[in-house]
């Protein structure tokens, strides 16, 4: 299975009394969404499965991709088990096929760093890159494979 993890692009900053889940992307990070969208699109096969956090800024920044999205409330800004919730809802690394996870830190972060044998706090993803990881079994075990890392400001 290939998984693709692709954190939210640059949002207003949080504020006392804001609603954390109605933050919305700033002007830089809705370019920052549309230069990761049109790489994605080019990669990605038309059965890609598509999950979202239903947080205003991500479901902003997959809007970008113009592909089908399920928003999935397991996906919002969370700390305790976020990278076991995100494996079980994937499927990981059973699932068929590509699935691409919009989310949040440290959430997405702390799921590369159990697939790839980091702590949970040596792994940070940057604000609209994308993470693409893929399973594999060899010799009767399961790896993960880094495909590629992709920052908007690289593209």
């Amino acid at each position: 299975m290939d998984l693709l993890l692709w954190r939210h692009a640059e949002a207003i900053d949080w504020t006392p009394g804001c609603d954390d889940l109605s933050r919305t992307l700033t002007p830089r990070g809705e370019k920052q969404a549309r230069r990761m969208a049109q790489w994605l699109d080019r990669q990605l096969p038309e059965s890609t499965r598509i999950l979202a956090s239903p947080a205003r800024r991500t479901e902003q920044t997959v809007l970008a991709l113009d592909r089908k999205y399920k928003l999935h409330d397991e996906l919002v800004p969370i700390t305790e088990n976020g990278a076991k919730t995100l494996l079980d809802l994937v499927q990981w690394p059973m699932a068929k096929g590509v699935v691409l996870v919009v989310g949040h830190q440290p959430c997405l972060g702390e799921t590369i760093a159990q697939l790839v044998g980091l702590k949970e706090s040596e792994c940070s993803v940057k604000k609209g890159a994308v993470w693409w990881l893929r399973s594999r079994l060899r010799d009767g075990q399961w790896q993960t494979v880094i495909v590629t890392v992709q920052s908007p400001e690289l593209l």
